[in-house]
């Protein structure tokens, strides 16, 4: 019996930017914070020298493990260990604001997780965060969009140092939602993260694909809904 549902929350619940989009939101991202750090009087690496201190940075460990965003921000820029935690919350923000700046409601999220409430179906969101950005700043995004009140839980790799597909995550979100990991439902649009991390640990997961190019998906929230 499904007692909870999880979600994923970009591109499941709000519209960010695709996998081809990374490249140019990261670009603008690491110009954000470059232009934060000229406006401090910090900014000691020529601009033309930021793509190649950035390339070490992409990716992720292959053991999941959170690298957090601070600390590659004070690789790249060059930031002492006095500087960086001055600096950090500023940072952080400013290499998130492209982000947040694209971000889309998907029309039928609130609705379903209204309806989920009144059926009695608790809620969460768990999700992974660009870079290793803090789960304060996207507490406060979903609070933005309505969404830190519509669920009974909200869970980011930051709060357990480990990212999807780790089990880890997924048991901090069952946890917090009181259930079991047989009990709660995992929806997301990323079949490395969200369906494999939920198959680990015996969760059942559903995978939505809001282009519809992938037949056995769902499309909306409005199908997940009729399966339940």
């Amino acid at each position: 019996m499904t007692k909870a549902v999880g979600f994923d929350l970009g591109n499941t619940l709000v519209s960010y930017y695709t996998r081809e989009q990374w490249p140019g939101v990261l670009s603008e991202a690491i110009d954000a914070v470059a232009g934060l750090l000229e406006r401090h009087g910090r900014l000691r690496v020529p601009r033309d020298d930021l793509p190649a201190r950035v390339e070490p940075e992409r990716g992720e460990v292959g053991d999941h493990r959170v690298r957090p965003l601070a600390g590659r921000l004070g690789r790249i820029f060059g930031l002492s260990a006095d500087e960086l935690p001055r600096l950090a919350d500023e940072a952080c923000q400013a290499f998130l604001a492209p982000t947040f700046a694209v971000a889309r409601l998907h029309k039928d999220v609130l609705p379903t997780l209204a309806e989920l409430r009144r059926r009695g179906v608790r809620t969460g969101i768990l999700s992974n965060t660009p870079w290793g950005s803090p789960g304060d700043l996207w507490r406060g995004e979903l609070a933005r969009h309505g969404l830190l009140d519509a669920v009974d839980a909200a869970v980011f790799c930051t709060d357990v140092d480990w990212r999807k597909p780790d089990r880890r995550p997924f048991d901090l979100l069952c946890e917090r939602l009181g259930v079991r990991p047989a009990e709660c439902l995992f929806v997301g649009d990323d079949p490395r993260w969200d369906m494999a991390g939920p198959a680990a640990i015996g969760m059942p997961a559903l995978l939505i694909d809001r282009t519809g190019r992938d037949p056995d998906a769902i499309r909306s929230l409005d199908q997940l809904l009729d399966r339940l």
